[in-house]
């Protein structure tokens, strides 16, 4: 019996050509923080959830967010991000949302109490890195645990970012 092309793929474990799993291919990209790897030097990433409402859900579908800004602290026992903007959806009319609201994240205690003894014993932030939709459709967020960076420390990256670029230019124009 030979099979068709929509079978083929399927005895592969699971696996596409390109390597990534069903679950990578259904992560979709709704907001990132750019300048986050360029303010903060990131110690940790931990991929959290998040307690939304139906007009968020909505909103965050046809990939409208800002997490530029945002960042997540402590407040009455749990992780809330702050300063993330969901713009409202139109159509829900009446029942929508507040863009700014706080928003809770959920993470596990043993995480949590983690995550909060890095805050308070080092200084550090909880920066969003990412927000996206995961492999089984529930809105995620990338949270990373991050040191500040000073300007001359933002600098001397930069320049060894671009190094280490033109150096591979060189070499790959050589090869």
């Amino acid at each position: 019996m030979a099979q068709s092309p929509r079978t083929q793929g399927a005895k592969s474990g699971g696996q596409n050509p390109k390597g990534k799993s069903r679950r990578e291919l259904a992560q979709k990209l709704v907001a990132e923080n750019r300048q986050a790897r360029r303010n903060y030097e990131i110690v940790d990433t931990l991929e959290v959830g998040v307690v939304l409402t139906g007009s968020e859900v909505k909103s965050l579908r046809e990939g409208r967010a800002n997490i530029a800004e945002a960042y997540a602290r402590e407040e009455g026992g749990q992780i809330v991000m702050v300063n993330s903007t969901i713009p409202t959806y139109p159509p829900a009319g009446q029942f929508n949302h507040d863009p700014n609201r706080k928003r809770i994240l959920l993470v596990k205690k043993r995480e949590f109490n983690r995550l909060m003894g890095a805050v308070e014993r080092d200084g550090r932030t909880l920066v969003p890195l990412e927000l996206y939709f995961g492999g089984t459709g529930m809105a995620k967020i990338k949270l990373a645990l991050a040191t500040g960076r000073r300007a001359p420390d933002k600098r001397d990256v930069e320049k060894k970012r671009d190094w280490d670029r033109q150096k591979g230019r060189i070499l790959r124009d050589r090869g």
